[in-house]
């Protein structure tokens, strides 16, 4: 398996990082085990889950996925094999929300015991909290590195601005600094991480995972007419692609991967991986043929002809 370094935090993950977003949504345990154990033995050791993780089933509280993932280590013993990040800071319900340092507390002992582990290797807030001094969610973030719960902290749905603003507050407090970024990046939404953040990555050496690299799965070209999307848990996420420059990336992922005897799927990721900042994107599997799909991405090496094309029609 491939590996990049993370950002400065000295951790070397694979190049493709585990969504666990589908663990107890579109997958159950026993299936959610099964890609936890593919995953695992293909060398896919970098996950990716959050607290609210999945509030919005009916029924569900948050914390679902990161359960899940708790139950598997206790059950493999493969903990201290995994680089594991989860979020927190989105509504949760019953006031868990946010970036306060007394929330923050609660909420990464919360983690903690849902993952059956006594240390988080990347926690990230899952957006900005422009309600509460940056100084104190830095402060929290501080404490938790110091107490040896959490190893290094990221940032996800933040502006350019906001993040610069956060990097200079660590500094001037000499507190823990963001080490990661987590921006929504693909190739049908590359603004605005290429405009706004991708020179604040650049600024800061920040590592870059991104998340809906697949487009909430268009990418992969099982969505091509609105009756492919009747049924689906993503399907509303989708119709937005079934447009012009939708069917033009699509034509290009299909040419590109006729070309490399590829899947579409493997060439968007390929693409992604190759963007500047980019360590590595997240993609969630429900099946082991897409654990395989993940895999061979990392393998794949497109030309910069390719490169060019792809980039091209999805140019906004």
């Amino acid at each position: 398996m491939q590996k990049r370094l993370l950002g400065q935090t000295g951790l070397s993950v694979p190049a493709i990082m585990l969504g666990g977003n589908v663990f107890g949504w579109t997958l159950n345990e026993a299936d959610s085990f099964r890609i936890l154990d593919a995953a695992f033995d293909a060398g896919l050791t970098f996950i990716d889950t959050a607290d609210i993780y999945s509030t919005w089933v009916p029924g569900h509280t948050g914390g679902e996925s990161e359960t899940i993932i708790g139950k598997w280590f206790a059950c493999t013993g493969k903990r201290n094999q995994v680089t594991i990040a989860t979020k927190l800071g989105m509504d949760m319900g019953g006031g868990k929300t946010g970036l306060a340092a007394k929330y923050m507390e609660q909420a990464v002992e919360d983690s903690l015991r849902r993952l059956q582990t006594d240390h988080i290797d990347l926690y990230q807030s899952h957006q900005d909290d422009p309600s509460v001094p940056l100084e104190e969610t830095l402060g929290a973030f501080d404490a938790m590195v110091n107490k040896g719960k959490v190893r290094f902290i990221g940032a996800s749905n933040y502006s350019g601005a906001r993040l610069k603003e956060a990097m200079e507050a660590s500094k001037r407090a000499g507190s823990v600094r963001y080490q990661t970024l987590q921006p929504h990046y693909n190739m049908m939404e590359r603004e605005p991480y290429e405009s706004d953040l991708a020179p604040m990555v650049a600024e800061y050496g920040l590592g870059v995972i991104s998340y809906f690299s697949l487009a909430s799965g268009f990418l992969t070209g099982k969505y091509r007419t609105e009756a492919d999307l009747a049924g689906k848990a993503r399907g509303g996420g989708v119709g937005k692609y079934l447009n012009d420059r939708g069917r033009r990336v699509l034509a290009a992922l299909d040419a590109v991967a006729k070309e490399y005897q590829a899947t579409p799927t493997r060439v968007a990721l390929a693409w992604l991986m190759t963007r500047p900042g980019i360590v590595a994107p997240i993609a969630s599997a429900t099946n082991v043929s897409h654990v395989t799909d993940l895999v061979e991405a990392t393998k794949l090496s497109l030309s910069q002809a390719a490169l060019d094309q792809l980039t091209a029609a999805s140019a906004a």
